[in-house]
């Protein structure tokens, strides 16, 4: 039976699992959107929509405990800065995964993790609606 068993292995020992998640995580905080295996994603955004809300809740605690997966010092800034406040409203959800096919060279199913309500894909959306409005 598989009661109370979560979390997918991903064939890797449990320090490599947790190191390339951690990375995965401090990646997609750091670029907001990654392209990865749809299980890797999966586990990714996990950790990751925790990571958020230890941002909203901020205080020392909560920075020490992000510490813990997001080694990077600019993006733990990010986590209790911009991000705290872009998500300060929403009561989760913060993340999206969309599903690209599969890989040509072993035909792993792909998909691309990104953080919802992105200014870049704002930009990008506004930006199209203008040209189309030119033409």
């Amino acid at each position: 039976m598989r009661h109370r068993v979560s979390r997918r292995k991903l064939h890797r020992t449990t320090s490599h699992r947790l190191a390339m998640l951690n990375n995965m995580v401090t990646s997609l905080l750091e670029h907001e959107r990654i392209e990865t295996t749809v299980p890797k994603a999966k586990e990714a955004r996990r950790l990751a929509e925790r990571i958020i809300t230890l941002g909203k809740r901020g205080g020392l605690s909560n920075v020490r405990l992000a510490a813990r997966t997001v080694k990077n010092k600019e993006v733990l800034e990010k986590v209790f800065g911009p991000l705290k406040e872009r998500y300060a409203s929403r009561p989760g959800g913060y993340t999206r995964l969309v599903h690209l096919g599969f890989r040509r060279g072993d035909a792993a199913d792909v998909a691309i993790l990104e953080l919802v309500d992105r200014p870049a894909a704002a930009e990008k959306a506004e930006g199209g609606e203008a040209e189309k409005a030119a033409e």
